[in-house]
């Protein structure tokens, strides 16, 4: 049994593809085929159904998930752990953020915490939010910046991961200033959509869904990305809901204009999240400094 023949595992229940899981594990398909082969045949067991649409747990699957989940999450604290008595490592703060946080939430926040007492060392890994959540999952960060809203679920299983909302955000439809002059609906402007890897694309989605004529139109262009979405919008290639921490300036400026009324607007919440296990005492420290903010 190897560590990274768990992480496979995951990352297939998780996006049920083998070539989405394979990518996101930055491998090949068919090496990643071969590991997760191994895998079973390691158990004895069948793990997932593979079908033309897909892969799905198998019943012997679902009942190896979750612990599939603590083994990874425990190996990946022990071996931190190990390192930080053994001196390897500085007591460096973990954190993973997806990409519209990276830009400009994130130092900001980070100065913000600093006030007074600066940290003594950090390291952020930026990435969709699937990835974000399989870091999380897997023990390579202690924490993860990301949107929520308050309808759309997480992926994150509760029972196993807390989070505290640290600040507010809103996605706004928005489209290049020299654009045909908006109409009243929106439904004139080419749709410029973010991916499934995408946490803004669950809340989008989920908000789009009650609109028949929106969650059945085939967007023009699609990215995990807001930033990209951004410069395809300030392009004049379409319409995209963008978070106002990312584009507040060229909003401002006039370059970025509503396609929509306030009512499409999306409030959402942006929450740092980390593992209910016990985290490395410098991980610890941080955590307790941010729950006793005002």
């Amino acid at each position: 049994m190897e560590l990274a023949w768990l992480e496979d595992f995951i990352a297939l229940a998780e996006y049920g593809s083998f070539v989405r899981a394979a990518e996101a594990r930055h491998i090949t398909q068919p090496a990643f085929s071969r590991r997760i082969r191994a895998l079973e045949q390691w158990m004895g067991v069948t793990l997932f159904a593979r079908t033309p649409q897909g892969t799905s747990l198998t019943e012997a699957g679902r009942a190896m998930h979750r612990g599939a989940l603590e083994s990874a999450n425990r190996l990946h604290r022990l071996r931190e752990e190990v390192r930080e008595v053994a001196g390897k490592t500085a007591r460096t703060l973990q954190f993973a953020a997806t990409h519209s946080l990276s830009f400009t939430f994130f130092p900001r926040w980070i100065r913000q915490i600093e006030k007074g007492a600066p940290l003594e060392a950090m390291q952020l890994h930026t990435e969709s939010m699937a990835g974000c959540e399989q870091m999380l999952m897997q023990g390579q960060v202690h924490f993860l910046l990301s949107h929520r809203h308050p309808e759309v679920p997480t992926r994150l299983d509760p029972s196993q991961f807390e989070s505290r909302k640290i600040a507010q955000d809103t996605l706004i439809p928005l489209i290049g200033a020299d654009l045909e002059a908006p109409s009243a609906t929106g439904r004139s402007f080419p749709y410029l959509a973010y991916t499934e890897a995408s946490g803004l694309g669950r809340i989008v989605s989920h908000r789009l869904r009650s609109d028949a004529e929106f969650a059945s139109r085939e967007p023009l262009f699609t990215s995990h990305l807001a930033a990209v979405l951004m410069s395809m919008a300030l392009e004049n290639k379409g319409l995209a809901w963008l978070p106002l921490i990312l584009a507040e300036t060229e909003w401002r400026e006039g370059q970025l204009v509503r396609a929509l009324g306030p009512d499409w607007d999306i409030p959402v919440e942006i929450h740092v999240t980390r593992a209910k296990a016990t985290l490395p005492a410098s991980a610890e420290a941080f955590w307790q400094r941010l729950t006793t903010r005002p």
